[in-house]
């Protein structure tokens, strides 16, 4: 991978070049104080003072600059309204329309102040962490702490950015005043607040100011559930993406598409048991019926997402055929009194998954002003699905014959997704447009950055972050000097799993072992659900599914929660660790060690071990998308990738779990399928403490 100040230098404006942070000279003080600390020429205490004075002098420099251009750009602006003042009583279609696009081009030099901003807010970011990796010193804290809090703050500066606001405000009115009525509008943006000024050059402006922001919101945060990664650093102007790829129906189908599948997961947990006893099996098969499409989906990922380097429409088709013939047979397995043909159904099933098409679309062809409200609605569509599945289980409690068909509480969770999977393959092909696009694999440079994956998660974290950061190879190792040249090879995307296994560092190992274990754990609890609760408590499939709905109905407003309000308040890595406990505690809770069990001791841990799992997730892949190489934020072998068959592997080992405790009796199944969730829980949390201590 090219160094970080490689990049950082390819970056920068060329007439603004002795205004950036000067990285590299940072990089190297960094390295030299190591070496005298080594020998003993230097002790710690004036290390801190050096570098500190060093920093200061740095962010001095950065935001004299930036209130300069400030400035230059509110006279421009103020020369502006002058002229503009002028046409309000004598409008001329020629004259407004010139001073409309010297609006834009004031908004296009204040969206490159912005960029400098930014990249320089990175820069300060990795060489906090860097002097913090190097001597084992919580230096970020103290620094932020004592600069960002004091009354004379230029820190501050750069965390508000109050002055920037300020030029935003007066581009933004000022271009709506000129818009749809030629200058002679009476109302401004304050009157309509809720009617947003349809530019581009603001809507760039807004997505900029965005990634500055200071602190996290529920749609942010819930869109990092879906992890869409994106590179570091922020794409020079000339760079962004144009927005005609974009479709809104095409969006919405792929928001369908998984929610359906959310919907055809969940719908067999409450009455998988039942059925597998109806054609002759244990009780406890529920988990081979339930985790068959899981199996599927770990090979049907691979593909689908090689696939959507080529097309979108084509592997939607497919996914939609598949699994309109795998409910069917799903259906008829009954009549048929075969096991097998339900288990095909469900492979069928997972053979259609095309989670890996939905995430690729929403990074690859969805505006970056509106990817992040598009990525809240794919994990808010997966919610609502696995809530709705159960519920929906829970309403078809019924029973009647067509002809030979028998359609009861068995069947009609598979002829009702068949029906629904049907119509959305007649909405697909009418209404769906294939964007056209470039092939990936065969383009390596860099013009994909911007869309490629979500730029909401690494770059909405403040100026001087604490928790962990999406490291490049040039952090791992220290002695790499940014003036080395990169083998272009190493700017490509991975090619196998091979490839992108051994560019994962110990980090992110840990977090893809946390992602691991709360799938396991959340596995366990839904799919074993209905057999235990029929075993110790005698609850019908409606009760069941009521227990299931509601457990998927907590993801939204527990998001809402975390994502408005304690992400505010606490460091990721905080919040990563005290779930983790959470988790470890509802698992606790859940064995059968008091006789009789009871219904309250199974909702009430069951509800924390899930409600902690779902904070967990969140937390964790924020997380992961910011340690994860940028190698891995593009190509078939992508970070989603990784996680989505970390996650499907969890599924079909706790599936299976389940299925072979059953033969030691319904009497034991809660317990031994809780005891490897208690034992991995337990290894990622020491896994967590171990790297977090390493790091910090």
């Amino acid at each position: 991978m090219v160094a970080f100040g490689k990049k950082l230098k390819e970056r920068q404006l060329e007439e603004w070049q002795g205004y950036y942070i000067n990285y590299k000279l940072m990089k190297k003080k960094v390295k030299q104080y190591a070496q005298q600390m080594e020998v003993g020429t230097q002790d710690r205490r004036h290390v801190l003072k050096d570098f500190s004075r060093m920093l200061d002098n740095q962010i001095e420099k950065i935001v004299l600059f930036l209130l300069e251009q400030q400035g230059l750009l509110a006279s421009r602006i103020a020369k502006l309204d002058e002229r503009l003042d002028a046409l309000q009583e004598e409008p001329e279609i020629s004259q407004i329309t010139e001073l409309r696009e010297a609006y834009r081009a004031a908004g296009q030099d204040l969206l490159r102040l912005l960029y400098f901003v930014e990249i320089n807010a990175i820069g300060l970011r990795k060489i906090l962490k860097k002097f913090d990796k190097r001597f084992g010193y919580r230096f970020t804290d103290y620094y932020v702490k004592t600069r960002a809090n004091h009354p004379y703050s230029q820190l501050q500066q750069v965390f508000k950015h109050v002055g920037i606001g300020a030029v935003v405000g007066a581009i933004s009115r000022n271009l709506h005043e000129l818009q749809d009525r030629q200058g002679r509008s009476y109302l401004s943006i304050y009157d309509q607040p809720v009617i947003p000024l349809q530019d581009p050059v603001v809507d760039s402006i807004k997505a900029a100011v965005d990634r500055l922001s200071n602190s996290t919101n529920f749609l942010n945060f819930l869109a990092q559930h879906a992890l869409i990664m994106q590179e570091e650093l922020p794409a020079p102007i000339e760079e962004q993406v144009d927005d005609s790829n974009y479709h809104f129906m095409s969006l919405i189908l792929n928001l369908a598409n998984t929610f359906l599948y959310m919907v055809n997961t969940y719908i067999v947990v409450p009455t998988a048991d039942d059925y597998s006893m109806s054609l002759g099996a244990a009780a406890t098969v529920c988990g081979i019926v339930i985790g068959a499409m899981a199996v599927a989906q770990v090979f049907s990922s691979v593909y689908f997402s090689a696939w959507s380097n080529r097309s979108y429409f084509r592997p939607l088709i497919f996914s939609s055929v598949a699994l309109f013939l795998g409910n069917t047979l799903y259906a008829l397995a009954y009549d048929l009194q075969s096991l097998w043909v339900l288990l095909i159904g469900r492979l069928c099933c997972g053979l259609g998954s095309a989670r890996a098409v939905n995430r690729r679309y929403i990074s690859d062809c969805v505006p970056l002003k509106i990817r992040m409200q598009a990525s809240a609605g794919f994990v808010s569509a997966s919610a609502l699905g696995m809530a709705c599945g159960p519920a929906l289980a829970g309403l078809l409690q019924t029973k009647f014959k067509i002809y030979k068909l028998t359609f009861n509480q068995n069947t009609l969770p598979g002829w009702v997704m068949a029906v629904a999977w049907l119509i959305y393959l007649i909405w697909l092909c009418i209404s769906f447009r294939e964007p056209p696009r470039e092939n990936e694999e065969n383009a390596p440079q860099e013009s994909n950055q911007v869309q490629n994956d979500t730029l909401e998660n690494g770059l909405h974290q403040p100026l001087l972050i604490t928790s962990l950061e999406k490291p490049s190879d040039e952090d791992d190792d220290p002695e790499v000097d940014d003036s080395e040249e990169a083998p272009e090879e190493s700017r490509l995307p991975v090619t196998s799993f091979g490839a992108a296994y051994r560019l994962l560092t110990p980090s992110v190992k840990v977090q893809l072992l946390i992602y691991f274990m709360l799938k396991y754990a959340m596995e366990v609890l839904l799919s074993e659900s209905s057999v235990v609760t029929t075993y110790y408590f005698r609850w019908s499939t409606s009760s069941v599914a009521i227990f299931l709905a509601c457990l998927g109905l907590t993801v939204l407003p527990v998001n809402i929660f975390v994502g408005s309000y304690i992400s505010n308040m606490f460091e990721d890595r905080q919040i990563l660790l005290v779930s983790e406990i959470l988790v470890l505690i509802g698992i606790l809770l859940s064995f059968n060690v008091i006789i009789p069990y009871s219904v309250v001791q199974y909702v009430g841990s069951g509800l924390i071990m899930f409600v902690s799992a779902e904070v967990l997730e969140g937390v964790n892949l924020a997380l992961l998308s910011r340690v994860m190489s940028s190698r891995l934020s593009r190509g078939t072998y992508n970070g989603g990738l990784l996680s989505t068959e970390a996650g499907t592997i969890a599924r079909v080992i706790a599936d299976g779990t389940i299925t072979l405790a059953g033969y030691l009796g319904r009497s034991m199944l809660l317990n031994v399928t809780l005891i490897p969730s208690l034992f991995i829980c337990v290894v990622s949390i020491v896994a967590t403490c171990y790297t977090y201590n390493s790091l910090y």
